[in-house]
């Protein structure tokens, strides 16, 4: 699997896709008007986090991962996960999403939260539902997206 962890050297990739995905507006809740360095704050985790690339000889996507809450709510992980539009149906998503629930097992958490799911991202839904994880909720119209209008945001879930 051509996923591997993120250096300095795979920022001139990295960033076309998230400024990319941010600035269609149609998944993340991330301002569209974020800066390069805003979005590199934002993206790269400092350990014992992880950000991740899918590299089969050029960036396809990538991932951050981390604790979901500090303190009490410290055992349960969180991940996000952007792929670059020419690579998406192709099996990226699936492999980063993979990678991130086998090293959130392997570093001991208890289970995967995800905070903001767009119900309207459904490829994404239906993904991470094949991978067993849950719709706990929906917070109702809480994304606004470009063309669909206001839509729900979920709280999806995968215990270990």
């Amino acid at each position: 699997m051509p996923i591997r962890d993120f250096t300095d050297h795979d920022w001139p990739q990295v960033w076309p896709i998230i400024r990319d995905v941010v600035r269609s507006r149609e998944t993340f809740p991330y301002d569209p008007t974020m800066t390069e360095d805003d979005a590199r704050s934002t993206w790269i985790e400092s350990p014992p986090g992880r950000t991740t690339v899918f590299d089969d000889g050029r960036v396809r996507g990538t991932a951050k991962m981390s604790a979901n809450r500090p303190g009490p709510g410290a055992h349960i992980a969180t991940a996000s996960f952007m792929v670059a539009a020419d690579a998406r149906g192709r099996g990226v998503g699936t492999a980063l999403a993979e990678d991130a629930l086998a090293w959130a097992r392997g570093t001991g958490f208890a289970g995967m939260q995800f905070n903001a799911v767009a119900e309207s991202n459904e490829s994404a839904v239906r993904l991470y539902q094949c991978l067993g994880f849950k719709v706990l909720g929906t917070v109702p119209r809480a994304f606004e997206h470009p063309a669909r209008g206001r839509v729900g945001l979920h709280l999806m879930y995968l215990e270990f």
